[in-house]
């Protein structure tokens, strides 16, 4: 049973690492689409 429950609470620990790292991503993105000097054509 302790195993069980230690193996879920890696499993919600891995996931919200996983999500903070997306989200860090996303907001990078961001400001580097808005900070990138525009190109010009």
């Amino acid at each position: 049973m302790k195993k069980l429950l230690l193996l879920v609470v890696a499993a919600i620990g891995g996931l919200l690492v996983y999500r903070q790292v997306q989200s860090d991503k996303s907001e990078q993105d961001l400001w580097t689409e808005a900070t990138d000097p525009v190109p010009s054509a």
